[in-house]
This record gives C-alpha cells, sequence and structure tokens, in this order.
C-alpha cells in the first residue's frame, strides 16, 4: 500500500512497544484536534514515515478545492503490511507532521494509538459518533483507491463520510478503473462541484486532478 493515505489506517495495524501511547505523546496530540460546530474537516490518514511535499500536496489541494477548514492528519501506529523495522516511532512521526505541515489548516494527531483503533472503518465510526456536527471528509491518493476495495469494511467507509481522491503521478487510469470506483461510479461527483462534497450525504465521492509531484516515504528512507 503507499505511502500516502490509508497504508496504516486502511488495513489495520500491529504496534510495536515503540509506538504505543507513552509519556513521550503529549495529550494534545492523543485526544481528538478541536473543532467548531459545523466546520469541514478532511481526514488524511498515514504512517508518513517520513511526511513528504507529497503528503502536503495532497493534504492542501483537498483542503483548498473542498473548502476544509482544517486536515486532521492520522498518523497512524503502523501497518502490518510494511516493515516494523523502518517504522519510526510514533511521536518522532508526530513530531515530523506537525513540523512539515505547520499552517493553522493542518493538525496532527495520534488518536488511532490512543484508541487501539485497527481500521479506517472504527476511525471514522468513532468520530462520526463523537463529533457528528462536523461534516467529515475521508482523503486519499489516487494510488489507495486502486486497492481501496481490499480495505476492511470499505463500503462503510463510503456510506458513513464523503471521499475526496487527489491524483497521484502515474495513478490517475488504473484509479478511475478500479473495483471500488466502479463500484461506486453513480455516486461521483463532477469535479467543478468539488466544494460542495463535505455537505453532500455519503456515498459521495470526486477525482481532484491537479498539481502531482513523484515522491514517495520509502524513496526518502532509502535515499
Amino acid at each position: 500500500m503507499n505511502d500516502l493515505i490509508g497504508e496504516g489506517s486502511g488495513v489495520g495495524f500491529s504496534a510495536s512497544s515503540a509506538d504505543k501511547p507513552s509519556s513521550a505523546l503529549s495529550t494534545e496530540a492523543l485526544r481528538l484536534p478541536t473543532a467548531g460546530r459545523g466546520q469541514a474537516i478532511g481526514l488524511f490518514g498515514g504512517s508518513f514515515n517520513p511526511p513528504h511535499e507529497g503528503h502536503l500536496l495532497v493534504a492542501e489541494t483537498a483542503r483548498k478545492r473542498l473548502k476544509l477548514d482544517v486536515v486532521w492528519w492520522l498518523v497512524t501506529p503502523g501497518n502490518p503490511l510494511k516493515d516494523h523495522g523502518a517504522l519510526r516511532p510514533l511521536p518522532e512521526r508526530i513530531a515530523a507532521v506537525r513540523e512539515r505541515a505547520k499552517a493553522r489548516h493542518h493538525r496532527p494527531t495520534a488518536l488511532e494509538a490512543a484508541w487501539r483503533i485497527r481500521y479506517t472503518a472504527d476511525t471514522i465510526r468513532l468520530l462520526v459518533g463523537r463529533r457528528p456536527d462536523l461534516a467529515f471528509v475521508w482523503i486519499m491518493g489516487a494510488d489507495s483507491l486502486t486497492s481501496f476495495h481490499r480495505w476492511q469494511d470499505w463500503r462503510a467507509i463510503a456510506d458513513a463520510v464523503p471521499i475526496a481522491i487527489v491524483d497521484r503521478p502515474g495513478a490517475t487510469l488504473g484509479a478511475l478503473h478500479a473495483k471500488a470506483a466502479q463500484a461506486l461510479g453513480a455516486y461521483r461527483l463532477p469535479e467543478r462541484d468539488a466544494a460542495a462534497l463535505p455537505r453532500r450525504s455519503p456515498p459521495a465521492w470526486v477525482f481532484l486532478h491537479g498539481p502531482r509531484r513523484a515522491i514517495s516515504s520509502t524513496a526518502l528512507r532509502g535515499g
């Protein structure tokens, strides 16, 4: 699974001792970020190991095009499909996201670790249940859409919140022909109506074109 979104929260995690909530993580990082009633909130999940300009580009593209009030970066404890030996401790990744996405419109959180959440569907159930007054949108890169149909309870995710797919280099055609994209084809909004997505009743999704950057966390770790 890719480094942009859903890589840890999409399929589940197995937290190492370094990634369990501890005194190294602030209370602020472990709790739900604050938000005003009625705000539109983007949910951007991943291991961010490390976060890079490609992540920020996806988050900013979604924030601006959907007119979101803020993007919550859901920094996952880990991903069973990846080598945990290469996974930096959660407090380091939270700090790195905070440094990379400094603007007030971006807020990193380790709430999945705090609540011992394994799947994105459970994260969304928690957030929608605790903050039904907010308009949540799930954000993912186009490369994640190709495997979205293999996520745990992926249809429940699509039924719970609108979804924004942000184009990624080399992923456009594969994403739009993916099983999930085909299954949800009737619910796709025209890109010109993207700003209306946060207030649409799910299932609803949009594919956003825009600037793309060919960079990955894997390449950065190896470089």
